[in-house]
């Protein structure tokens, strides 16, 4: 068993997937594996995920499946997965070359179920780079996990504690379900007061877009929550 396993879905992001990857594999954490998931994506993605499966074959894993969403592509992957904690990364951010080894050194000392960092909001337009601050605002750490950033993204969690969670399929904000049922279930939670996670916003992704009817499926998720 290794130390994290970071499940990548990947779908129409051959712009963005290289710098990506070379934040995963130049991690100063090195027991790792990287797991890429190609949910039926129509470009070169899987071009060069083969580059990097050939140059680090020792911790890049690549599958492909039919298309079946972010959600469907994130559940695929923690089938594969052997690490002792999950990160997930969204394909078209990158993080910081420390952020799993200061997240696991954390959960480690604490023996903690979940360990969150802050992030930085990088705007595609003019690679300008903002600090989100969203924990340690509240005065314990399941408040500040309840009412923080619920993207899975700025995490790693004790394998354990998803093994039998699953994400919604073909929906957007299947992040937000998922979130709140794992931090009902985590007993311990902890923060690294740093930003680790680079969060690119652009055009067309799930959070930045006008897309009325896609956006509508965050009453879904409410529904799944209730």
């Amino acid at each position: 068993m290794g130390k994290v396993s970071i499940i990548i879905p990947v779908y129409n992001v051959e712009k963005y997937l290289p710098k990506c990857l070379d934040s995963l594999v130049n991690q100063t954490l090195k027991d790792i594996e990287i797991i890429l998931v190609n949910d039926g994506s129509p470009d070169n993605s899987q071009k060069i995920i083969d580059d990097y499966v050939k140059k680090y074959p020792k911790i890049v894993k690549s599958y492909i499946k039919e298309n079946g969403g972010q959600g469907s592509a994130r559940n695929y992957g923690l089938e594969k997965a052997t690490g002792e904690y999950i990160g997930y990364v969204d394909s078209d951010d990158y993080v910081e070359l420390d952020m799993y080894e200061k997240l696991y050194n954390k959960a480690k000392k604490e023996d903690l179920d979940i360990a969150i960092c802050e992030n930085y909001v990088v705007y595609e337009d003019n690679d300008k780079k903002l600090t989100e601050k969203t924990i340690h605002v509240l005065e314990d750490e399941v408040k500040n996990a309840f009412f923080g950033k619920m993207a899975v993204w700025n995490k790693i969690y004790k394998k354990s504690l998803v093994d039998n969670l699953k994400f919604r399929s073909k929906l957007w904000y299947e992040d937000l379900d998922f979130s709140v049922k794992v931090l009902s279930n985590a007993k311990k939670i902890g923060y690294v007061d740093e930003p680790l996670y680079d969060y690119l916003l652009r055009e067309g992704s799930t959070m930045n877009n006008d897309n009325v009817k896609r956006n509508l499926e965050i009453l879904q998720a409410f529904d799944e929550l209730k």
